[in-house]
């Protein structure tokens, strides 16, 4: 066991197609706050390199804006200009490195599962008792700009010391 004290989760980098809807479906939907946004970001401009250091040689030009969750841990929003936004080929790409997915907390996991569908969203999954009898629910969704999403109806802590705490 180690004694490192847990880091914790500053913020998540999205990238979206169109970063003005994405601000306006992420506050609409999960009712994120806007810190800062949308800024253009230039090649051109980045006279320390920085930019260019942190997102390679391809890139010209980017959007971004950043936005609050309820828990402090921000997400940022990425809209490429040059390069231009590619689609993932697939809706869960699990096998490839990086992130997959994110996971938010509602018990209303049916009311948050259809204001995504209502909003140009899709349901990838079913929603599944995570461990039966546990009543503990979850389900993949995606945002209308391919970010998968899980929702479960309880926090990671109490879903994750279920698990364990249960035989087998």
């Amino acid at each position: 066991m180690t004694l490192t004290s847990p880091r914790p989760l500053h913020h998540i980098g999205i990238t979206v197609s169109d970063i003005e809807a994405a601000i306006k479906w992420y506050a609409d939907v999960l009712g994120y706050r806007v810190f800062t946004g949308p800024v253009l970001l230039e090649l051109e401009a980045d006279t320390r390199g920085q930019l260019k250091d942190v997102l390679g040689p391809t890139f010209r030009k980017i959007k971004i804006a950043h936005l609050s969750t309820a828990t402090g841990c921000g997400i940022e929003l990425f809209e490429p200009v040059d390069p231009p936004f590619e689609r993932r080929e697939q809706d869960v790409e699990f096998w490839k490195g990086g992130p997959f997915h994110f996971c938010v907390t509602d018990p209303d996991i049916e009311g948050l599962t259809a204001r995504i569908v209502a909003s140009g969203g899709r349901q990838l999954s079913k929603i599944w008792d995570d461990r039966p009898p546990s009543k503990m629910r979850m389900v993949y969704c995606q945002d209308p700009f391919g970010t998968v999403i899980e929702i479960h109806t309880h926090s990671y802590e109490v879903v994750q010391g279920w698990r364990n705490a249960q035989p087998g």
